[in-house]
């Protein structure tokens, strides 16, 4: 935004009050930083898609189905660190944004929802395409307002434009999450004149509610949580007196707006370093690849943990930054041992199901681990048994991952696939991966790298819903290669989503597992029950997914071995267009094959 007044908010080129009403916010999330909307299509959100439109400054994204506009703002807040605002009509598509938005507030991913609806009057009166939208959203929201009705009236626009910036202050705060503005219209809609709406003296009378300051009409600064210097040093002697310690990194938030991670790489570098501990590091952390080779990043744990719990030592201490780890058997490992675990939150929140950890530290996490860093003596590393706990886990990592390189040689199954996708990821890449058994896989079978790979996930709430159109809306806020992974059941869910390729101009390789249903439960106890197992837990669904190359203007190949499943990658990586490559697995014979792989770990590592 220029130093000088909005034009775009100029009373003078506003023929109506909802034209007026509209410009004024859109300015204003223009001038806290929002550079891009998207927009489902419907009648009475029409003021707010004619200012969007018209706005030079802000890209928008137009989405036929408003549940994948919804993961696909919640994707692109991911990679942004800040909201892309989602605008729809009234009724239930208000209710389609609702799967997104939990996602978000569990998630903790900047989000901003602006529902258009009808008159105040109209609500309870069985107005067609009226439903109560007020707190629609209910505690899954972070902020919510009922704006009031579009007038010139100076106090109210002065009001508009300060609950555009809060709105996206409430969005990007600790924690991050979505924020709903409920934004009421009587006709007109259309940018048609309408005598008298805005008086011609109104700029003159109420000039900073009509046309705003010459920047953001507030400006919020928002202070990270940090530790006093005796709190620091307390954790730190704590850490000395361990010779056995390790560092989890769990599923990150989303960055700040300026793109900085919750947790920087050099930060968690810095504290390895300084305490020896291992660090174990999930797929969605931001820290199993990217970080330089002597960092001792380790991936390789959910594999072997419960195979070497009995007879290791257990861990005296535990640093542990981000959500739960999406590695069960981590979690049990952690549940079942006696150590001091210290939960390192920025918001305070508990996110900690087993109940064990002994400390919770509302604290940033760069920060803290930075000058935790500097505080501890790392003498206390050179201990011959802190040297011994690091060496076993060296060596089961080595031992693993020739494991796991074998196993994959042997004969196609999906987790080899996974591991084929981190190994061969372009150096830089976004890669989102669906829930249910991508994720395991990756967190099992993706082995670290020094390449700077950007691992997202939905695992908020982990749904399958809106997994395509997440990995686009991050693979719209980069150039970095996109590749998207996913199983056959959530490529059905969000085959709407694929429409965003041609529509948004995004390019993607897209990974489709197709193993005929819900591969996942075999995993469960439930698979021994047929019936119903087959028909209502598996679920197989016969369908052909070729034809959605044709019908979205796909690339599509269907392959069956491995080595033609990285070869197409490969190739479709260094390419240009988007192709889904469709790799048919058997889901019993995949989770039988996981079963031997276990087992030889059992014996071998």
């Amino acid at each position: 935004m220029s130093d000088e007044a909005d034009p775009f908010s100029d009373p003078s080129a506003a023929p109506n009050r909802n034209t007026l009403w509209a410009r004024a916010l859109v300015s204003e999330l223009d001038a806290a930083g929002i550079d891009a909307v998207c927009i489902a299509p419907g009648s009475r959100s029409t003021p707010l898609t004619v200012a969007f439109a018209q706005h030079p400054e802000i890209e928008v994204f137009s989405h036929l189905d408003e549940r994948s506009a919804a993961f696909f703002a919640l994707g692109r807040a991911k990679r942004t660190g800040k909201p892309t605002p989602l605008v729809c009509t009234s009724g239930t598509a208000a209710a389609n944004f609702h799967p997104a938005v939990i996602e978000a507030n569990q998630a903790r991913v900047p989000m901003l929802v602006l529902t258009a609806d009808r008159p105040p009057e109209l609500r309870d009166s069985g107005a067609n395409q009226t439903i109560d939208q007020q707190k629609l959203y209910g505690d899954a929201v972070r902020w919510y307002k009922d704006l009031p009705e579009p007038e010139a009236d100076g106090r109210k626009l002065r009001s508009l434009r300060t609950t555009a910036a809060r709105a996206v202050s409430e969005s990007t705060g600790t924690p991050p999450g979505p924020v709903h503005l409920n934004v009421p219209f009587r006709k007109p809609l259309e940018p048609v004149e309408v005598p008298g709406d805005v008086p011609e003296e109104f700029a003159d009378e109420a000039p900073l509610g009509a046309e705003g300051r010459n920047s953001a009409f507030v400006s919020t600064s928002q202070g990270r949580p940090e530790l006093d210097d005796a709190e620091i040093r307390r954790v730190g002697q704590v850490l000395e007196d361990a010779d056995r310690g390790l560092i989890v990194a769990g599923p990150a938030d989303a960055p700040d707006s300026d793109r900085t991670p919750a947790l920087d790489r050099g930060a968690l570098a810095d504290l390895a370093e300084a305490t020896g501990f291992p660090v174990l590091a999930d797929p969605l952390s931001g820290h199993r690849f990217g970080h330089e080779s002597e960092v001792p990043i380790l991936g390789g744990y959910d594999g072997y943990l419960d195979a070497v719990a009995d007879s290791w030592p257990d861990p005296e201490v535990v640093v542990r930054f981000g959500a739960s780890p999406t590695s069960k058997v981590l979690r049990r490992y952690l549940e079942a041992s006696d150590a001091r675990q210290f939960l390192v939150d920025p918001a305070g929140g508990w996110r900690e199901a087993t109940f064990t950890a002994t400390d919770l530290l509302a604290a940033d996490p760069t920060r803290f681990a930075r000058k935790l860093a500097e505080t501890t003596d790392s003498a206390a590393a050179e201990s011959a048994e802190s040297e011994s706990w690091r060496a076993r886990f060296a060596e089961a990592e080595r031992d693993y991952w020739s494991l796991v390189e074998s196993a994959r040689d042997e004969r196609l199954f999906e987790g080899g696939v996974l591991s084929a996708v981190a190994e061969d990821a372009p150096d830089p890449a976004t890669v989102m991966v669906s829930n249910s058994m991508p994720v395991r896989d990756l967190d099992r079978f993706g082995a670290p790298r020094s390449a700077d790979i950007s691992v997202l996930g939905n695992r908020g709430a982990s749904g399958i819903d809106g997994i395509t159109s997440t990995g686009l809306g991050a693979g719209s806020a980069t150039d970095d290669p996109l590749v998207i992974v996913t199983g056959d059941l959530a490529y059905y869910h969000d085959m709407n989503g694929l429409l965003a390729v041609a529509r948004c101009g995004v390019d993607a390789t897209i990974v489709e597992i197709n193993n005929d249903g819900g591969g996942i439960f075999h995993m469960l106890p439930i698979e021994e029950f047929d019936p119903p197992f087959t028909e209502q837990f598996r679920t197989p669904h016969g369908l052909d997914y070729e034809p959605t190359g044709d019908l979205y203007g796909l690339d599509f190949e269907r392959v069956g071995e491995l080595a033609d499943f990285r070869s197409a990658f490969r190739e479709s990586v260094a390419s240009e267009g988007t192709q889904v490559i469709e790799v048919t697995t058997d889901a019993k014979e995949s989770h039988r094959f996981r079963e031997e792989v276990a087992e030889r770990i059992r014996t071998q590592v």
